[in-house]
């Protein structure tokens, strides 16, 4: 792994070099993919030229990797020629997105992706949990459009306690602030407008029961009961359910109500995935094992049951977008989309075999 230092030859703001220092490595990984030693030597004079852009005089100036990209090119010969022009953005108070964009259809996706963590002790109690949460952007919308977007956080009196919330540079903190409006004008393209963390007790999504049984060191049979405790209109896809085994295991064998069980050997996991599972249903899934007839001492630990989904159309905070209004001074018509998607994050449910 590589890291990553600064230093300073007097006391400056703890905050801003790691900040700083996050965007550099933003920026380095948007360019070589993966940063390592080996890519930055590989990479030394676009390394030079980006540290140019970057900071001058000890000051960081142009931090957003879109912009860079438009004049320092992974190409040598482009590098000079860019030189010979310095570009708008550079100078302009709008230093994320370029002037003179076009597009022939302008639209706007909006995804809410909320990740729920949940921790579940072996009597079926969450010792904790909490939600995730981002609003990203793709925006391909011509000219230098304003958006204002609303959500439903405080909505006829309820108010959301979202904390740790972070925005995009290109949001007026401002107006967040005065009446909770989310004002900016957005970067071209893929972009993650803001995030936020909700400190709350969540109910598990889906909730797993399971029995362990060794018989003396001969065999082991697993049953695991899955049941999805939301809202019977919605259906959770992509279902794995991780269930922990022996790593003396052998021989086995799946019966499933629905999905397919699978044994990964070199993990000690049975993977039980489910494309498609409704809200309100409940599966089964029953495992046999053989076990080596030898007794061993050795001491295992209890790997949690983890869990995976992704379930479209749904927000567990309940978070929404209101509106979102597009104003651009030459009046087009702009049309916005807008997905929501909970999935989820840490989900981990701990057994007492």
């Amino acid at each position: 792994m590589t890291s990553v230092v600064a230093t300073t030859n007097k006391n400056s703001n703890a905050s801003l070099v790691y900040a700083f220092l996050y965007k550099l490595v933003e920026v380095f990984t948007e360019y070589f993919k993966e940063l390592e030693e080996e890519s930055i030597q590989d990479n030394f004079v676009v390394v030079y030229e980006l540290l140019d852009e970057l900071m001058d005089f000890g000051f960081p100036q142009t931090t957003d990797s879109k912009i860079l990209q438009e004049y320092i090119t992974q190409q040598g010969n482009k590098l000079e020629v860019a030189k010979t022009k310095v570009p708008t953005t550079v100078t302009n108070a709008v230093s994320w997105r370029s002037e003179g964009i076009k597009y022939k259809k302008n639209e706007v996706f909006i995804d809410v992706i909320e990740s729920i963590n949940v921790l579940v002790n072996a009597n079926g109690s969450v010792m904790s949990s909490d939600i995730v949460g981002c609003i990203k952007l793709k925006t391909m919308l011509s000219g230098m459009p304003e958006l204002r977007l609303g959500l439903n956080d405080r909505d006829k009196g309820k108010t959301v306690a979202m904390e740790d919330v972070k925005f995009h540079q290109c949001v007026r903190l401002s107006r967040f602030e005065s009446d909770r409006t989310i004002s900016f004008i957005p970067p071209d393209g893929e972009s993650e407008l803001m995030s936020y963390r909700i400190n709350t007790h969540v109910k598990p999504l889906i909730w797993i029961e399971s029995v362990i049984e060794k018989f003396s060191h001969s065999r082991v049979e697993i049953m695991v009961k899955a049941k999805g405790q939301f809202k019977k209109q919605s259906v959770a896809n992509n279902v794995e359910i991780r269930v922990p085994v022996p790593s003396d295991a052998d021989s086995p064998k799946f019966k499933t109500s629905t999905g397919h069980a699978k044994y990964v050997p070199e993990k000690n996991l049975v993977v039980w995935s489910i494309k498609s599972f409704p809200g309100g249903k409940e599966f089964l899934m029953r495992a046999h094992f053989g076990l080596p007839s030898v007794e061993t001492d050795e001491m295992e630990g209890k790997p949690p049951i983890t869990v995976k989904f992704e379930i479209p159309y749904f927000t567990v905070s309940g978070i929404q977008v209101r509106y979102m209004k597009i104003i651009e001074k030459s009046g087009y018509q702009a049309l916005p989309w807008v997905r929501y998607i909970t999935q989820s994050g840490d989900y981990q449910l701990r057994t007492n075999s």
